[in-house]
């Protein structure tokens, strides 16, 4: 990993290409992010650096998020994240990154959380089938089937797709295309969707399969 940046997703809208073809968008805020942190080798085993994103008031943080704020003599941060990049040489404590970091063309791994859609039921969740609505099916045409659990196993198997809690979960989109940089607004135009509904804080660094 090269680079990386915070942001939080705006929506999604459409733009037109040099042929006049709509590429559909997800615009991201990305930035300003300020670097709170260097780990080191010597130090920390591994080399990454921390950036802050979204102001909040001092009031609202806790004393040891504080004290670490303090240290690097940097405005209390809403969100930190951690990157780690291959040369953080060029960076230091204190530095402003913004969107300008990406441009028109690059190849980027979106990180977010999806959205949460509460207790779900195996059609929902997984996918699966519903029974035949015909003579003797009851009221269970949405259930989940049998588990298999006679005397032996005597169990259910671990991995079975059974109803429960959907979405709100780490999420990465690979390998995605910038298709517009505002510098001046800190927007980045990413072709297609990124995790999360609108407003949730995303990671952004430059792709592992470009």
């Amino acid at each position: 990993m090269q680079k990386g940046i915070i942001g939080k997703k705006l929506g999604m809208t459409q733009l037109f290409d040099e042929n006049g073809k709509v590429v559909p968008v997800t615009v991201i805020e990305a930035g300003p992010c300020t670097v709170v942190q260097k780990k080191t080798v010597e130090s920390d085993g591994y080399q990454a650096v921390q950036l802050g994103f979204g102001d909040i008031a001092a009031r609202k943080v806790t004393k040891p998020a504080k004290g670490h704020f303090d240290k690097a003599d940097v405005a209390p941060k809403k969100t930190l994240r951690e990157f780690r990049l291959a040369d953080i040489s060029a960076v230091n404590v204190g530095d402003i990154l913004k969107a300008d970091v990406f441009a028109a063309g690059d190849h980027i791994d979106v990180v977010g959380v999806s959205k949460g859609k509460g207790y779900a039921g195996t059609i929902k969740r997984w996918n699966g089938h519903r029974l035949r609505e015909s003579h003797g099916t009851g009221p269970v045409s949405r259930h989940a089937g049998s588990m298999g659990a006679c005397s032996t196993p005597s169990r259910v198997f671990k991995g079975k797709k059974l109803p429960g809690h959907l979405g709100a979960e780490r999420v990465t989109i690979q390998n995605l295309t910038v298709v517009k940089v505002d510098a001046e607004n800190n927007l980045i135009a990413v072709k297609g969707a990124v995790p999360g509904p609108k407003g949730a804080v995303v990671c952004i660094c430059d792709s592992v399969k470009a």
